[in-house]
């Protein structure tokens, strides 16, 4: 039976007015909600609002932040998943929740692959092998030889279990040969001020966190566990200049729409996200930190999540990593 385009016609304009209302409105309709699923005041939060303010100039609508924490990320990343269709609530997830911690967990509270779709890389952040600078120790390959002449004595600091500060270290130990205790703290702050006070002697922790104490002269920077060196330090070497390639970890922050969000809806966020990436406000700000600026398409970021899904989950395995 063929429908004739005037009984189409007929048969919605007898839908409610409310309803052909929301079927004709453009997205987006209303305020938006970005979930940032970290306490308010850390680099997730620094790096959420600062792109939710780009975004809104480019929506036309705000875009309001929303801290959810906990579960490494996972809670607030649950709400952006749980929102069905609706492209008006989005997440920015770290590595933790965007590719480690479903290698992790026994039984995630949603499908990453299928409940959220990757918009754009946000920004990635370089982390850094530091000793306490009361140590001594002025080089890499002089920690490297204190390591090897002292096994087990030296202890080194996380940002917790599972996290990917934490699996770096395991990363480090198992490329360089070198046995030390893992101590893993709720957050980085916690971790850091044991190191300041002498407690461990040596961390792996992200740029932002670390570098008024390094520029106090309290730490000492001995190397970048990335491909390249740290825009604002750019004297440390990389692991891959000091000969170990594989110790390679920068953490990253990805801006996440529900996975049932329509195409179109999920190409104008990757319009706003991306104008605002490219923005001299937002560059500016990111690098004063020592972000590193994301973008690409929505395909290169997923094809970025897998094989950090992909990695991550070697690490895990071969250290035996379990949640506490």
């Amino acid at each position: 039976m063929t429908i004739s385009r005037r009984s189409a016609l007929a048969g919605v304009s007898t839908l409610p007015l409310a309803v052909r209302a929301r079927a004709q409105q453009p997205f987006p309709s209303k305020p938006l909600t970005l979930i940032v699923p970290f306490p308010a005041g850390g680099p997730a939060d620094i790096f959420g609002r600062l792109l939710a303010q780009g975004m809104s100039g480019s929506l036309g609508k705000p875009v309001v932040v929303e801290n959810k924490s906990g579960a490494a990320g996972v809670t607030g990343m649950d709400v952006v998943a749980k929102a069905g269709s609706d492209a008006h609530v989005i997440g920015i997830a770290s590595a933790s929740a965007g590719s480690i911690m479903q290698s992790l967990m026994p039984k995630m509270p949603y499908d990453p692959d299928k409940d959220l779709a990757p918009v754009v890389l946000v920004v990635k952040i370089q982390e850094l092998v530091v000793v306490n600078a009361r140590l001594g120790v002025n080089d890499f390959k002089e920690l490297l030889a204190r390591l090897k002449a002292e096994p087990g004595k030296w202890s080194c600091s996380s940002a917790g279990t599972g996290g990917i500060t934490h699996l770096c270290i395991e990363l480090f130990k198992r490329e360089t040969g070198t046995d030390f205790l893992h101590v893993p703290y709720r957050g980085a702050a916690p971790a850091t001020n044991d190191l300041l006070s002498g407690v461990v002697q040596m961390t792996i922790l992200d740029v932002p966190v670390l570098l008024p104490h390094i520029r106090s002269g309290a730490l000492k920077a001995l190397a970048v566990t990335s491909d390249t060196r740290a825009p604002l330090l750019p004297d440390v070497p990389t692991m891959r200049e000091l000969g170990f390639p594989k110790v390679n970890s920068d953490n990253w922050y990805g801006l996440f729409a529900p996975g049932a969000a329509s195409a179109p809806d999920r190409a104008r966020l990757f319009e706003a996200a991306t104008t605002a990436l490219q923005s001299k406000e937002l560059i500016d700000a990111y690098s004063a930190v020592g972000g590193i600026m994301g973008g690409g398409s929505p395909d290169d970021f997923a094809a970025f999540r897998r094989a950090e899904v992909a990695k991550w989950a070697e690490v895990i395995k071969f250290a035996n990593v379990k949640l506490e």
